[in-house]
């Protein structure tokens, strides 16, 4: 597989294209969970035909975007901890190989959820525990950046990744799409499944798990361990609270450098998150609230990558002349504001509209945000600042499902989670608003050696 890009050094030994091609199919196999699983598909099966007669008044569409909250919760608690143990152990594969092959398991469990409201609950269980441990393996997957790079190619090599995932997802939807959904009767696509209980969707599900499954492989096997890197005396052996003690001391260094570095990763993780929320909710609010065939919503999905992924890379070029604020904050206003208009009109062709002019700005948002930490980050000290990035990223990732489905819930209409997104879009907006940004002639941030964690009295 030719990346485009070329071999370069990575911590120790020489990346190939071959280690970097490896690394980039795992972010292809994963857009099976995140395009198929989370938003295009199964999400839209369980709040329209699995929770469509779901008695009470709280509408199935509620209560998944409760169930990926509490999911969020325990993300947020849990991944500070994962981080620092899968650096002290250097077990980085044996951890992305383990919570992968959960998620993936997770994920064929989604076969047994058939088309009755019984077996919503089963399935917002397993989408939950599909969801943290999917977030937990990117841990891992993320932190191995540094070994297929180096500071002069680690953007071109993240890019790649990040363009593997759009385009896996589209072609996973598209082989979904003719294969098992269009058409109409009691048969769907061109292997003809049969649409009782829910048997083409759910073999979706199947075939989502076989592609993560098939694809994680090769970054097992081609790209290296590493040996310890952590300093700190015990650190592979510490427990849940000396976990937190060591991301304290390095928020603490970090707020005494350079201040403007943690209220970066502050207002990155809130935007971030609304940015998650427009791709998870966008296929429930066009089948429930705009009328897309739930069929047809897959196309607008293919749509939706294709615009995220052109322009991620137009605003790259934007990015090299303006610099990554200017691009975030316009990409979120442009964002606030398509949202806006959405509350306000109906029907599919509007929603075409609109819809894909938030995808659009989701691209530029989210490249031009990892440039801007890689600006600001002190040369020798990256990998401990995306580190952070991730983390404080994942800690605030329930708020866009929980704000979508409590206004969805005050409202009693779908359409009004919208609201919860763009509230959630605006906090990230109002915080990057009083973030300094990074100047080409600004001298590289100097931090010194690892401070030592304390001992507990």
């Amino acid at each position: 597989m030719s990346t485009g890009i070329e071999p370069v050094a990575g911590i120790g030994a020489a990346a190939t294209r071959r280690q970097i091609g490896a690394w980039g199919l795992w972010d292809w196999g994963s857009s099976a969970f995140n395009a198929v699983i989370l938003t295009f598909v199964f999400s839209v099966y369980l709040t329209d035909a699995v929770g469509d007669d779901l008695p009470g008044s709280i509408s199935a569409s509620t209560w998944l975007g409760w169930a990926l909250g509490i999911a969020g919760f325990f993300v947020a608690i849990l991944a500070p901890v994962s981080g620092q143990r899968f650096d002290a152990n250097a077990k980085r594969k044996r951890s992305l190989a383990f919570l992968t092959a959960v998620t993936v398991v997770s994920m064929a469990g989604l076969y047994f959820v058939k088309d009755e409201y019984q077996y919503l609950w089963i399935g917002l269980v397993l989408l939950g525990i599909g969801s943290v441990i999917f977030e937990l393996a990117g841990v891992p997957y993320n932190s191995m950046l540094r070994q297929v790079s180096t500071p002069a190619t680690i953007g071109r090599v993240s890019g790649f990744g990040w363009a593997m995932g759009y385009f896996g997802g589209i072609v996973l939807l598209l082989i979904c799409y003719f294969g098992f959904i269009v058409g109409d009767g009691d048969t769907r696509g061109f292997l003809g499944i049969t649409t009782d209980g829910g048997l083409n969707i759910r073999m979706v599900a199947l075939l989502a798990a076989v592609w993560f499954a098939v694809f994680a492989i090769p970054v097992l096997f081609v790209v290296p361990e590493l040996p310890p890197v952590d300093a700190d005396p015990g650190a592979a052996d510490a427990g849940f609270i000396a976990s937190y003690r060591v991301l304290w001391r390095d928020v603490r260094e970090l707020w005494t450098a350079d201040r403007r570095t943690v209220y970066f990763l502050v207002a990155s993780a809130l935007f971030r998150d609304g940015l998650a929320g427009v791709f998870t909710f966008g296929a429930v609010l066009a089948v429930n609230v705009y009328g897309i065939a739930s069929a047809d919503v897959l196309l607008f999905g293919v749509a939706a990558n294709v615009v995220a992924a052109l322009g991620a890379l137009v605003a790259g070029r934007i990015d090299d002349r303006v610099g990554p604020k200017r691009v975030i904050l316009g990409s979120l206003i442009a964002m606030v504001v398509a949202g806006v208009i959405l509350l306000a009109v109906s029907g599919p062709l509007l929603f075409w509209a609109f819809g894909l002019m938030l995808c659009l700005f989701v691209g530029p948002a989210q490249s031009s945000s990892r440039t801007f930490l890689a600006r600001i980050a002190p040369p020798g000290r990256e990998g401990q600042l995306f580190g952070l990035y991730a983390t404080t990223g994942r800690a605030v990732s329930f708020l866009s499902p929980t704000l979508f489905g409590l206004f969805a819930f005050l409202f009693g209409a779908d359409r009004a989670g919208i609201i919860g997104l763009l509230i959630v879009l605006l906090l990230g907006l109002a915080a990057l608003l009083v973030v300094r940004a990074p100047e080409p002639g600004d001298p590289p941030l100097a931090l010194g050696p690892r401070l030592p964690l304390a001992q507990p009295e």
